[in-house]
């Protein structure tokens, strides 16, 4: 029997302030909007309700933001590894609950490496393995690494890339 290779490596060190700045930008944006509705509820003279209710709703994304820019973004750097070798791709994630994912490269129908503003500011792509029901991603990685493997596991899964 074949046994399926633990995984061992893991993402860029460049991803937990990349994921820092994404979740500063996010609640920047979040707390603004519930700002904006909190002014115009009272000057509009919305019903009480409302006016608590989007109180509730700021303090909530007040309360929830040092976890998501402090705490989170090098907790799920130190939980997530991933795996490669001839028939597998192994992702392993997760703080409190935990993922184990194995995929064939049997599966496997596409590879993709993306990159946004912050990913390419920090010279960092994601890599997608797309198989026939879902798409799986491993986040974060050197450009040199992401590019290596897209084409290892394209060669793997025996892709031919469109040119």
């Amino acid at each position: 029997m074949y046994e399926i290779v633990q995984p061992t490596e893991k993402l860029s060190k460049d991803s937990i302030r990349v994921w820092r700045i994404s979740a500063i930008i996010t609640y920047i944006i979040l707390i603004a909007i519930s700002g904006a509705l909190l002014f115009a509820s009272y000057h509009f003279d919305w019903v009480s309700w409302v006016q608590i209710g989007l109180w509730v709703i700021t303090g909530l994304f007040v309360l929830l933001s040092p976890w998501s820019i402090f705490i989170d973004p090098g907790l799920s750097y130190r939980y997530f590894h991933y795996g490669i070798d001839e028939n597998y791709v192994r992702i392993y994630s997760g703080i409190f609950f935990k993922t184990d994912l194995v995929v064939p490269m049997t599966k496997i129908q596409y590879v993709e490496a993306d990159q946004g503003p912050l990913l390419r500011k920090y010279k960092l792509q994601s890599i997608t393995i797309g198989t026939l029901g879902s798409s799986h991603e491993i986040p974060a990685l050197n450009e040199a690494v992401a590019f290596e493997l897209r084409d290892k596991i394209s060669t793997l899964a025996k892709i031919k890339e469109v040119e």
